[in-house]
């Protein structure tokens, strides 16, 4: 199979805008689809990428958007529900995997990529995550009408524009001297975003990852309260980390699922029962030496990452 074009969704997203840079880089046309195509034009600098509008949850409008390409890669998820259509667990990992298998085999088109979740499992305690799973096994169930797919299961994401280390770290921030932190013995083994992105590139023309499912995790394990005191220390802000136990940890989430933008929900915390951390390198299978998070979040929220910016702009001015 010879992949030139690759309709992405999700690809306004953060996995979505690093993946695009890398199958631009490969040469591969690049079709992204998105509900507010005004919003998200930035993209439009990317060589080789077209965006175009479309109802995402539509097996019609999928269907006619999708026409023409070799393969589909599926990136949409949500970490909370919210209020409105299409805005819930079921309908964004339940019930579009499968919409979106079914737009792949309407085009004949014989190649599907999906991002689902470390943990997604049906008994998993959290809503997220058993969507994720019904989602994740929706798509398989089409291999036997000649799609070939293949799903990926990362732990936390990290990278420069990442909801992670920079939320944390705004969070630090507006707690300069006592940060209480829920889930504090989670853990998880951060994955860098761009090994992401190699490993579904590299992935689309591999017959061997046909109806594979890759778990993806960095090369070390920690716990949540590990990573917030490394964020704070890379920050230079000297809160103390105020490790919460479980009844307080569900009453934070209880309480914060009602503030704007919803920092901790109830699920959340579920989902941070579940280890986020790998028994199988899928990254091993692709021969990619997982990043650190030392190699890179120092870069980006890191007191040396504010001086490499400001020794740029000396360089610039010739000072």
């Amino acid at each position: 199979m010879t992949i030139r074009t690759v309709c992405v969704l999700g690809g306004t997203g953060f996995v979505g805008r690093h993946l695009c840079c890398e199958l631009s880089r490969r040469k591969l046309q690049i079709r992204v689809l998105t509900r507010r195509r005004e919003r998200n034009r930035d993209l439009i600098v990317i060589p080789d990428l077209e965006l175009m509008e479309t109802d995402v949850h539509s097996v019609a409008a999928l269907s006619v958007q999708m026409k023409g390409c070799d393969a589909v890669v599926n990136l949409i998820g949500i970490l909370n529900e919210r209020r409105g259509p299409g805005q819930d667990f079921a309908s964004v990992h339940g019930e579009l995997p499968a919409k979106i298998a079914e737009a792949c085999r309407y085009n004949r088109i014989g190649r599907l990529l999906h991002m689902s979740a470390l943990g997604a499992t049906g008994d998993a305690p959290s809503k997220y995550l058993q969507y994720k799973a019904e989602g994740e096994n929706a798509v398989h169930r089409w291999a036997d009408q000649g799609l070939n797919v293949t799903s990926f299961r990362p732990s936390v994401l990290f990278g420069s524009d990442d909801d992670f280390f920079n939320r944390f770290a705004t969070l630090l921030a507006m707690s300069p001297i006592v940060f209480p932190l829920a889930c504090p013995n989670a853990r998880m083994s951060p994955a860098y975003v761009e090994d992401v992105a190699k490993v579904f590139a590299d992935s689309l023309e591999r017959k061997s990852t046909y109806g594979q499912r890759y778990d993806l995790c960095g090369p070390k394990q920690y716990t949540l309260r590990e990573l917030v005191e490394y964020t704070a220390r890379e920050t230079g802000i000297g809160a103390r980390i105020l490790p919460l136990g479980d009844t307080l940890s569900k009453l934070q989430a209880r309480v914060l699922e009602w503030v704007p933008g919803k920092p901790f929900s109830r699920d959340n915390y579920l989902s941070l029962q579940v280890n986020a951390a790998c028994e199988n390198d899928g990254f091993a299978q692709f021969g990619i030496r997982p990043t650190s998070i030392e190699c890179v979040v120092p870069s980006y929220i890191g007191q040396q990452g504010k001086m490499d910016v400001y020794r740029e702009f000396r360089r610039a001015a010739g000072r």
